[in-house]
Parts: C-alpha cells; sequence; structure tokens
C-alpha cells in the first residue's frame, strides 16, 4: 500500500508541475499575442507613411521633371484617385 501511495504522490507532483508548466505558457501565448498586435500596428502605420511618402515622390518628381511623360501620368492618376474620393464623400454628405 505504502508503494501506492508513492506512486499517487509522484503523480501528483508531476500533475502539479505539468499545470505549472501549462500557466506559464499559457501567460507566454497571451505575451506573444500582445506583442502581435503591437506589430501589425506598427506595420500598418509603416505601411501608411511609406505610401505618404511615395506620392510625395511622385509630386515631387513630377514638379522638377516637367518633361517625363510615364510620372506626369502617374501623378494624374493620384489626382483622379483623389478627385474620386473627394465625389464619394460629397455624394455621401449630400444624402
Amino acid at each position: 500500500m505504502h508503494l501506492l501511495e508513492n506512486h499517487i504522490s509522484d503523480v501528483n507532483k508531476k500533475l502539479q508541475q505539468l499545470l505549472k508548466n501549462y500557466a506559464a505558457l499559457q501567460k507566454k501565448c497571451a505575451q506573444q499575442e500582445e506583442v502581435i498586435v503591437s506589430l501589425k500596428q506598427q506595420l500598418e502605420v509603416a505601411q501608411l507613411s511609406k505610401k505618404k511618402l511615395e506620392e510625395q515622390q511622385l509630386i515631387l518628381k513630377s514638379q522638377a521633371n516637367n518633361g517625363n511623360e510615364s510620372d506626369k501620368k502617374a501623378f494624374e492618376q493620384v489626382l483622379n484617385k483623389y478627385i474620386k474620393e473627394i465625389d464619394k464623400c460629397i455624394t455621401l454628405l449630400s444624402e
């Protein structure tokens, strides 16, 4: 009987250790999820900043290169995109 009690005690100790390890892993997983969310937000901000800088670069190129047709067309596309967005906003506001 004493051997059985020792075996049960050992199993209980191992189970307690497994529960502690599981709790620690859950905590670490939650922390990693927070890091992932933070990094996704930083990536989104960086992508928006990149887009703005590319548009500014395009505007500057179009002003500096008066004869470059490809830059002019790209600039016109950006302007047309903005005009379409403004038209959509005006339509929504007038409803």
